[in-house]
């Protein structure tokens, strides 16, 4: 189906909408008298469309996990780092990097967090990632510095969002378009060099407003690379959005078009340590890694239509994301003769002769002589692209004396990457890397792209207490790979998927202040285009069942979740098992259940001075649920009842806080259990885990009115480190303590 058809299609679909909107609008209308809504409320009803989850001091009724951090929360720390946002999200299992978070590693309820390909990432309502269907692991990351809420969506309530249902998604809001003037400006540096400028402005004139926003962050790096070297960062990040109000009779409607630029080059390895050098000195790295980098551009143009009348609306988007990446970085040993990993190397240098000259030559205190002795590294060059249109419709009405909320989307979606890897081969010499002069050798070149249509209907019932939800959502997939390797051009593969995912889910209130809910629905991951037929989607049942209190000051949410994953699938990356082949995995049934819980309460000290205090605590367990051999580096040869790898038993997260009119202090305290390097036996990994992580975050700030705030924070007050995992290729460290001063005008 040519690309004219299918938009000829989807215009359709969306005029079906329009006219279904529309005559239930009119019918409306001869019997009720609409009040004129002025530009503020369709602006805010706009807002809350690029927004997902509501915000207020009532008891949410939404039947299905969801938690919203707004933008006061987000200022509380003035975190840039997604990591540290969602440690306090219950649910939420992390595997961390880089200490910057420049690439996350996010799952939700014990979903693999390995590039978080796993979950939905979106950017104000559209999927972010380079090729979320073709590609899913997201090696483009928003910056957390330009949004103004995160929004987590478990169980239930991620049916509406896909691909990927088994987890979960994960939605970040950038600012909107403010309704008059306004602007800030945000200067601070702090330890390894970090420093952050960080401006917008905006206003609406009339019936036209414009939004243009930047942010520059940079950071030496707390790494110290033998010999010297930059290990640090710089990244940019621009936007801009150009917003049209159109009040009418009938309908007010949004016009507004947003577009972005962001880049990066930063001087990241996937090399680590051995646990001894470790134990040092956590901070090193070895020379073998000094010409590793990472260097990526990214793209955006997003067009928003939003349409409401007295009992709907429609949103509407056009988008296009483009995204170009070349990480230079060490692979291994050129190998032949005698061939060993590095992550062999690391995990045993003194095992023997080979290991420990090959560990030698690593850190250059001998040098490569013969030719297995050679260092590899290769360029992973990529260009993605991702594009599509969206809409969705939200209807309210009344049908059988019962008050509906009826909720329906379509979207068409294509994304694409390219492969273009070469490698280069090294000799160590006098502790530098040197060209060995041969020529660089093509190795993977190949390309995946997807086309996928999705729907999803939902319906929320109210009779009386109690609000029941059911919905349905279909994927249809056709996805398609060839290698472009000269002489292999009719390797290609084409697959159909064709799957239907239904939810259901219940809130029953017991008062203005509590509730109970409960929901089921079906998890479902697709394979990558390039995997052979033979592996298996992802699929699961998934369950929770959970209650609600809030009285305005106190709030308490507990909720209990059950996924019963008939085939769990996984991939290796780089950045999981150092392979270039991205081959998928199945590992049959496996369990996960656990335990969530957040609760906040705010005292009173004073007429001025409050003490919030919130907390968050999650449970997990994981269980393989048949034994077998897999060469997947994660697992090995299971053993039934083996645990899933990278995911902490217990975690928790605590936030103290003073805060006046004029001044704040926080502190966030936050622990993570122990997590298993591998689930099996069999492996290099095998029996290695982990140490339980303790860190705290503090902030200050002090509000001198018309001349600005001026604030302080610390990361890591008391400089805990720790091993966060040994993946690809040996240990690497959590972030060491970091220190910042800033400074924000508001205008």
């Amino acid at each position: 189906m040519n690309n004219l058809a299918i938009g000829k299609k989807l215009s359709l679909v969306i005029a079906i909408q329009l006219a279904l909107v529309s005559q239930v609008s009119a019918a409306d209308k001869d019997s009720n008298t609409a009040a004129d809504s002025d530009k503020t409320s369709v602006n805010d009803s706009y807002i809350e469309k690029m927004q997902i989850i509501g915000h207020d001091a009532r008891l949410s009724k939404q039947t299905g996990s969801a938690t919203l951090i707004d933008e006061l929360e987000l200022e509380q720390f003035k975190f840039d780092d997604i990591n540290r946002v969602l440690y306090s999200v219950p649910g939420v299992n992390i595997r961390e990097e880089d200490g910057y978070g420049l690439r996350p590693n996010i799952g939700f309820r014990g979903a693999t967090p390995e590039r978080s390909k796993k979950i939905n990432i979106m950017e104000d309502g559209v999927l972010i990632g380079p090729a979320p269907y073709s590609a899913a692991s997201a090696y483009y990351f928003p910056m957390t510095s330009k949004m103004t809420a995160i929004e987590v969506f478990k169980g239930p309530a991620a049916i509406k969002y896909g691909p990927n249902t088994v987890a979960g998604s994960l939605n970040m809001v950038t600012r909107a378009v403010p309704q008059s003037s306004e602007g800030l400006v945000d200067v601070s540096g702090g330890s390894d060099g970090f420093a952050k400028a960080h401006a917008y402005y905006g206003d609406t004139i009339d019936n036209f407003g414009f939004l243009i926003e930047g942010v520059h962050m940079r950071a030496d790096g707390f790494k110290e690379l033998d010999g010297g070297g930059d290990t640090g960062f710089e990244k940019n990040d621009i936007m801009a959005k150009l917003r049209y109000d159109l009040a009418g009779d009938a309908f007010d409607q949004v016009f507004e078009l947003k577009l972005a630029y962001a880049d990066e080059n930063s001087n990241e390895t996937y090399l680590g340590l051995t646990d001894a050098d470790f134990a040092a000195n956590p901070n090193r790295r070895y020379v073998a890694s000094q010409l590793d980098n990472m260097d990526w551009t990214h793209s955006q143009v997003q067009f928003n239509h939003f349409i409401t009348g007295d009992n709907f609306d429609v949103t509407t988007r056009v988008y296009r994301n483009d995204f170009e990446r070349a990480w230079y970085k060490i692979n291994g040993f050129k190998g032949g003769l005698v061939n060993r990993s590095l992550q062999e190397i690391l995990a045993d240098p003194d095992k023997d002769e080979v290991n420990s000259r090959f560990y030698n030559i690593l850190t250059g205190s001998q040098d490569s002589v013969a030719e297995y002795e050679k260092l590899v590294l290769g360029n992973n060059d990529r260009t993605y692209y991702s594009q599509g249109i969206q809409s969705d419709l939200n209807l309210q009405l009344e049908l059988f004396g019962m008050q509906h909320q009826f909720a329906s989307g379509v979207r068409f979606h294509q994304d694409q990457i390219e492969r273009n890897h070469t490698t280069d081969t090294y000799l160590m010499t006098q502790a530098n890397l040197v060209s060995d002069g041969s020529d660089t050798q093509a190795a993977t070149t190949d390309r995946e792209k997807t086309d996928a249509w999705s729907v999803y209907l939902q319906d929320t019932i109210s009779i009386s207490a109690l609000d029941i939800t059911a919905g349905v959502r279909g994927e249809y997939i056709d996805a398609h790979y060839q290698n472009r390797a000269p002489g292999s051009e009719q390797d290609y593969l084409n697959k159909t998927t064709r799957i239907w995912l239904p939810s259901f889910s219940a809130f029953y209130t017991l008062s203005d202040n509590a509730g109970l809910l409960f929901g089921v629905h079906e998890g479902f991951l697709p394979t990558s285009p390039k995997q052979d037929p033979s592996i298996d989607v992802e699929s699961s049942i998934n369950y929770e069942l959970g209650g609600r209190y809030n009285d305005g000051n106190f709030n308490l949410e507990l909720i209990g979740f059950f996924n019963d994953i008939s085939n769990l699938k996984e991939g290796c990356q780089f950045s999981s098992c150092g392979s270039d082949d991205d081959t998928e995995f199945n590992g049959g049934e496996v369990d996960v259940l656990g335990l969530e819980l957040t609760s906040g309460y705010s005292i009173t000290l004073t007429d001025d001075i409050d003490l919030p205090i919130s907390l968050s605590y999650t449970y997990t367990e994981s269980e393989f649920k048949t034994s077998f051999e897999s060469g997947f580096d994660m697992w090995g040869d299971i053993t039934a009842g083996d645990e899933l790898p990278y995911l902490p038993e217990n975690q928790l997260a605590v936030n103290l806080g003073l805060v006046s009119d004029q001044w704040d202090v926080n502190m966030i305290v936050r622990y993570i259990g122990e997590m298993k390097e591998a689930a099996g036996e069999g492996v290099v990994l095998s029996g290695s885990t982990t140490e339980a992580l303790t860190v705290v975050d503090m902030s200050a700030s002090y509000d001198f009115n018309q001349y600005g705030l001026v604030y302080v924070k610390a990361d890591n007050l008391f400089d805990t480190q720790e091993i966060v995992s040994r993946r690809p290729y040996g240990a690497r460290p959590s972030k060491p303590q970091q220190f910042q001063i800033g400074y924000q005008y508001r205008f």
